[in-house]
């Protein structure tokens, strides 16, 4: 007997037609913003000031969207003046159909400048895989240390965690900012503070107390030799925050900007590419990933934070300094990660 056809939907029959799937696309869109084949499309419904210089973006997505873990980053992409940029955001579930994007406004920042002067409802913006491993442990009490944006995985992961409270004895939230309008989120966490006693937090202004994190604070965490530790923040608070909780059962950082270059670190080095044959000369002190685009070369990146590895690449010789936490690495054969390394003496790398 021969099988009955299977039945197509107009959208199923339009993107299996005589148009290739940027065709598809491109029509789909003519109906609907947010139909695609194949793309994973988010469209902002709403947009609101969270903090001082920090904006939230409420976004509806379509079907091919995956939410990652609470905690997680997703690669955002947005075209802007005809060029696409990408960057990393971590996201916060709203309901089954919108996600939260938080992002700081950053001095000289083309994509987070976008998004808190230009942004509209109406705009679209289009996701990538999520990625990241500093999420919710199976076990073990959780401190999470968070400095200016730095909070916005942090609410994730409380928030989810206020769900399934019995999955962890305790969470507690320790939040640095600036000033009191700098603090993001505050209702969020109150809420989930009156709610479950397992739960708390301090916020923490460095302007108004001078309050920045040092070994004081390790006196607010009890027993955190027993405890899972997560920082996200400005890499000299991450390097900080590594160095006063080395006892804990698990240490994770995140640093979402890199450290100034020292100032000894001056001229220029070498680096050969040894798939493109080239040899470019590029400042010491910057990371490679901007020395190597400032000679108008196109790396692959994605987070720009060391998080992604899609910079990474192998180092087959020369020196490198770590921006995040200062490490400097000598050895042949390593995984180079470009856009938080600062090469120190000429390099030859496998790009």
């Amino acid at each position: 007997m021969q099988a009955l056809k299977k039945q197509h939907s107009p959208l199923s029959f339009l993107t299996s037609s005589v148009f290739d799937t940027d065709a598809a696309n491109f029509w789909l869109k003519k109906l609907n913003p947010l139909w695609s084949v194949n793309q994973s499309l988010g469209q902002i419904v709403h947009k609101e000031k969270a903090a001082n210089g920090i904006f939230s973006l409420k976004i509806k997505c379509n079907r091919h969207f995956r939410m990652g873990q609470a905690g997680q980053h997703h690669p955002v992409f947005i075209e802007i003046d005809g060029r696409r940029y990408e960057r990393s955001y971590s996201l916060h579930r709203i309901d089954e159909q919108h996600v939260l994007l938080t992002a700081k406004q950053v001095e000289q920042g083309v994509v987070s400048n976008w998004l808190a002067e230009h942004a509209q409802v109406g705009d679209l913006v289009e996701f990538g895989q999520p990625y990241g491993d500093m999420i919710l442990p199976e076990a073990s009490n959780l401190v999470l240390l968070a400095a200016g944006s730095g909070i916005t995985p942090m609410l994730s992961m409380i928030e989810t965690w206020a769900k399934q409270p019995d999955a962890l004895a305790k969470v507690q939230l320790l939040y640095w900012v600036k000033d009191y309008e700098d603090a993001a989120f505050e209702a969020n966490f109150k809420k989930v503070a009156e709610t479950n006693e397992n739960f708390s937090f301090q916020i923490f202004y460095t302007q108004q107390t001078d309050q920045r994190l040092n070994t004081e604070h390790l006196s607010l965490v009890s027993q955190p030799e027993q405890s899972t530790v997560y920082a996200c923040g400005p890499s000299g608070f991450v390097s900080l925050a590594e160095e006063l909780f080395s006892q804990a059962v698990l240490f994770k950082g995140e640093a979402f900007s890199l450290s100034q270059a020292d100032s000894s670190d001056t001229g220029f080095v070498n680096i050969t590419l040894l798939q493109s044959e080239k040899t470019v000369a590029i400042p010491k002190g910057q990371s490679i990933l901007a020395g190597l685009e400032q000679m108008n070369l196109k790396p692959k990146h994605g987070c720009r934070m060391g998080i992604c590895n899609k910079c990474a690449c192998n180092k087959v010789q020369g020196s490198t300094k770590n921006l995040v936490n200062g490490a400097e690495s000598t050895e042949p054969g390593n995984l180079l990660k470009l856009c938080v390394n600062s090469a120190q003496t000429d390099l030859v790398i496998d790009l």
